[in-house]
């Protein structure tokens, strides 16, 4: 029995996370890759003891380019951990003393841990059939293998 990958509706909720979370995600990294591209590589916190600029560039990347990748199903299960790590110091470092959930007067660690949540599951998951990897997948399985004799000829 040949093994399938996922149903329509799995591929299409994978589809919908996809764009929505990583959608998001670029959106609130393209402040980071402004500041960036405008060389002002010291307006940014250093959580993990990298160095500002360094952990500017690498949270931009992750925040933006990472999610653009994830986005389109592009080396998706590879693509999602830099942004889920980066979420996961925003959660527990950056907003360590924070709470929880999202109140009216302050910071939380709420939409850190929602973007970890979405991109931890398609790290797990991958992107399904609507994806640059589920092409990818379907012209190497569909390419003659190296060193593989050519099938036999019908006989008439």
């Amino acid at each position: 029995m040949e093994a399938k990958g996922p149903g329509l509706a799995s591929s299409i909720g994978l589809l919908v996370l996809r764009l929505g979370a990583c959608g998001f995600m670029a959106a609130h990294g393209w402040g980071k890759v402004q500041t960036v591209l405008a060389g002002e590589l010291d307006k940014f916190a250093d959580p993990i003891g990298l160095g500002v600029g360094p952990s500017l560039v690498l949270a931009a990347s992750a925040e933006f380019l990472c999610a653009l990748l994830v986005m389109a199903g592009f080396l998706t299960r590879l693509a999602a951990l830099p942004p889920a790590f980066t979420m996961a110091v925003a959660a527990f470092v950056v907003h360590a003393a924070d709470p929880w959930t999202m109140r009216p007067d302050g910071p939380s660690k709420e939409p850190a841990l929602l973007f970890l949540t979405a991109f931890l599951a398609l790290a797990c998951l991958g992107p399904g059939e609507f994806s640059v990897d589920a092409v990818l997948a379907k012209r190497r399985a569909a390419a003659p293998k190296p060193g593989a004799s050519p099938a036999p000829a019908k006989a008439s």
